[in-house]
């Protein structure tokens, strides 16, 4: 089957300088989500219509192979648009489905049973709407389709009907020359529209029917940044209810942003105003604290991540406790029973089973053992303006508060290191390590006075 996404609008509603079919719905735009579920449907050629910012949309879609492009110089309308696209198009594929790149919900169950309903005539895909002002009514004769009907140009009585057109659509390839041929502009427009060919279907003899798409979310068209707010909330409800159906406990099915893919285990609760960017997978028993922002991070069977805690590219292990207001980066690998709190910072480094970072640390470039304790205020010194290095860090040991570990730098299993110390040399295995200034205490001192104003 061939497959056509007409992609070349301008989109003078978003008021972007970004072409419309690459404003984004839950963070991708949406002609990759329309190219996503086109390819869903199975093995075919993908031609996109691009016009209005068409080397951007070449470029964000480059490197599938199933993807061609064509130009629509000037925006003429629909049917123009498909015209551009016949030259591409396999006439040896019976079916060409007609989608649109502003239409990002779409399902690939929905067009699937479209084009199995079309036969070898045309499908047309519906929807049924309470209050359907402003759309394409469809008209029929004993259950086929004979014509659509603009809004302006309806009867009191076809204004009644709550069928209307969406604009996607499956034509037989075989015909689609000699309709494209007959199309004319003579309308208040002057543009060429794909909805002529139900009239040229019913002059030949062609069956055209429809399927009525259960979900209107699914084809609602984005056209402005509040159809856009209104796609995006679509879009989340509709994973929310996945996460739901899976069993997943939601604090506020309307408050959680799912921008990649999220997979949970059994019994997993989520708070509030939490978001899932990239690949996020959850073990049995997570518990994700309020507005908590997780990008391609796997968390381990029993984990608590606590409120406002960011990471990316991290994994966490068992029985972990992290946060609040703990920020783990890329090649942040913590073990099981680890603890990491509030406002720590783990980069690139492991943690090992049991450990501890609880309070306003950074550890980074850190290989760290299991059951070690950092104290508060503790930081690996590992970047020296041009190149990074390491600390290694012992089991056992105990890095006591408000201490530096000036990299590339090691701590013996079971050190102690004392509070305040700069450590730039190994410390060994088993002994307490300290460096601090001698404390002294100045007699006769006394604290500066404010002079007194004149």
């Amino acid at each position: 089957m061939n497959i056509v996404i007409l992609a070349a609008g301008m989109g003078k509603r978003m008021h972007s300088g970004l072409p419309k079919v690459l404003q984004p719905v839950a963070a991708r735009p949406m002609i990759s989500r329309v190219v996503e579920t086109a390819e869903g449907l199975g093995e075919g050629k993908v031609v996109v219509v691009i016009g209005h910012g068409g080397e951007l949309v070449r470029e964000r879609l480059a490197g599938d192979p199933r993807v061609g492009f064509t130009l629509q110089p000037e925006q003429l309308g629909t049917g123009d648009a498909l015209r551009c696209a016949l030259p591409l198009l396999d006439e040896s594929d019976p079916k060409t489905l007609v989608l649109l790149g502003d239409v990002p919900l779409i399902r690939t169950e929905t067009l699937s049973a479209l084009c199995r309903e079309a036969e070898d005539g045309i499908g047309l895909l519906t929807v049924n709407l309470g209050n359907p002002t402003g759309y394409g009514r469809i008209v029929k004769v004993c259950g086929s389709v004979r014509r659509i009907v603009e809004e302006k140009d309806a009867t009191p009585e076809e204004k009644k009907i709550r069928e209307v057109n969406t604009g996607i659509m499956v034509l037989p390839t075989r015909r689609l020359r000699d309709w494209a041929g007959r199309l004319t502009n003579e309308n208040a427009q002057g543009e060429f529209y794909l909805t002529d060919f139900i009239g040229f279907a019913a002059g030949d003899g062609v069956t055209v029917r429809s399927t009525v798409a259960a979900d209107p979310d699914e084809v609602m068209g984005v056209n402005s940044k509040r159809e856009l707010a209104a796609a995006e909330r679509a879009f989340q409800r509709r994973e929310a209810e996945k996460l739901l159906d899976a069993g997943v406990t939601l604090a506020d099915p309307a408050r959680i942003d799912v921008r990649g893919m999220l997979e949970c285990g059994q019994d997993v609760s989520i708070d509030v105003g939490c978001v899932f960017e990239g690949h996020v997978k959850l073990g049995n028993r997570v518990r994700i604290g309020a507005y908590c922002v997780l990008r391609d991070t796997e968390v381990a069977n029993d984990t608590e991540i606590l409120a406002f805690t960011h990471s990316d590219g991290a994994s966490v292990g068992e029985e972990a406790r992290i946060g609040p207001f703990t920020r783990l980066r890329p090649g942040a690998q913590l073990g099981r029973e680890t603890h990491v709190g509030n406002f720590c910072e783990i980069k690139k480094s492991t943690i090992g089973t049991g450990s501890k970072v609880n309070h306003l640390s950074y550890i980074g470039d850190t290989t760290m053992g299991a059951h070690v304790n950092i104290g508060a205020g503790t930081i690996t010194c590992n970047y020296d303006g041009v190149n990074k290095f390491r600390t290694e860090i012992g089991d056992d040991a105990f890095i006591g508060s408000d201490t530096q570990l000036v990299a590339p730098v090691s701590v013996g299993r079971g050190a102690t290191l004392g509070a305040g110390t700069t450590l730039t040399r190994n410390a060994p295995e088993g002994k307490l390590t300290l460096s601090r200034a001698r404390q002294v205490t100045v007699e006769g001192w006394q604290r500066p006075q404010k002079k007194a104003s004149k």
